[in-house]
């Protein structure tokens, strides 16, 4: 009986921690992701002089399964380059439309832009970072058709997004990057998850129970991974599918990333394994310390005009320019 007490014990706080990131990792996203921390220096004043939005086209059965295009106004270039950016809400919140303000932006610099919804996950669903990463995967070959139907031939894209996004853009451009429909050439993004070893989750105390860890990567792996698999390191396997920094060689996107020092919601130790990987196969990276700030980088706004000074660099070198 007292075997059994403890193994429920054990369970439950392992759903606790699971609970606790989702629900943590959801409200991050109302902080500075949806907020304008560049007091208006990257958002335009729409118009129908700028581009088109196209909204709610499907790329495949699920309910979530839509994406939004932005057509610039200028349809007579022999070529675009294409830049999706996916939305955060920790997974398990958050749509396309959050994004508005970055994707008309992009569109208003002459870029095809694309915002992509994905089944989030729910008490009702199974699902994980993964099924939603094969989601963003499968979407890709309709938003590029839609895009040539419409008189947009692309030739080049990037990937982009904030926190839950960022993780699926960095697995979408280091893991999916083979299967694109054009190549990829980029990938930005800020604060998303990019390695799962449980040492680095100390926020979450997963450095210390491997019965958390287990319980929370596999939900988000949506492999069965035990305290066992924990404690011995065998779990690398069971959650490469969701780790961008397992996937990274030499032929790796260039990467432009942002974490803030003290977030306690996207563990910083799990970018420096994918900037330690990029480094390792000189794959050129820019990466962005907010040293004052947490999840929301709300604390080192100079560093937000760094970032974007550089994502225009990126955009040149890499997407050609706007």
């Amino acid at each position: 009986m007292k075997q059994g007490g403890g193994g429920r014990s054990r369970l439950m706080w392992g759903m606790i921690y699971v609970l606790s990131f989702v629900a943590i990792f959801a409200v991050s996203a109302i902080l500075k992701m949806t907020a304008d921390p560049f007091r208006g220096a990257y958002r335009v004043d729409w118009d129908d002089s700028m581009g088109t939005v196209v909204s709610d086209l499907s790329y495949g059965e699920g309910e979530a399964n839509r994406f939004d295009l932005y057509l610039p106004a200028n349809d007579g270039r022999e070529s675009y380059g294409l830049i999706v950016y996916l939305h955060a809400g920790g997974f398990t919140d958050g749509d396309k439309r959050d994004d508005e303000q970055m994707l008309k932006w992009l569109c208003a610099k002459e870029y095809v832009a694309a915002g992509i919804n994905y089944t989030l996950r729910t008490g009702d669903n199974d699902a994980s970072v993964y099924s939603q990463s094969v989601e963003i995967r499968e979407a890709m070959p309709f938003v590029v058709a839609e895009a040539e139907r419409r008189g947009y031939r692309l030739d080049r894209m990037a990937v982009s997004g904030g926190s839950a996004g960022g993780t699926l853009a960095l697995l979408y451009a280091y893991r999916d990057a083979d299967s694109a429909p054009v190549p990829v050439k980029m990938v930005f993004e800020m604060v998303g998850p990019a390695s799962f070893h449980h040492e680095d989750w100390k926020c979450y105390g997963l450095d210390q129970s491997p019965d958390a860890a287990a319980n929370l990567f596999s939900v988000m792996s949506g492999n069965a991974i035990t305290p066992q698999m924990i404690a011995s390191g065998s779990y690398a396997d069971a959650v490469r599918n969701i780790s961008a920094d397992m996937w990274v060689d030499a032929d790796s996107v260039p990467a432009l990333l942002a974490y803030g020092r003290h977030d306690r919601i996207c563990p910083y130790e799990s970018a420096l394994r994918l900037v330690d990987a990029l480094e390792a196969n000189d794959v050129p990276c820019d990466f962005i310390e907010f040293p004052h700030s947490g999840h929301g980088l709300q604390n080192d706004d100079r560093l937000y005009v760094r970032y974007m000074d550089l994502l225009d660099e990126y955009l040149n070198t890499y997407m050609g320019a706007a």
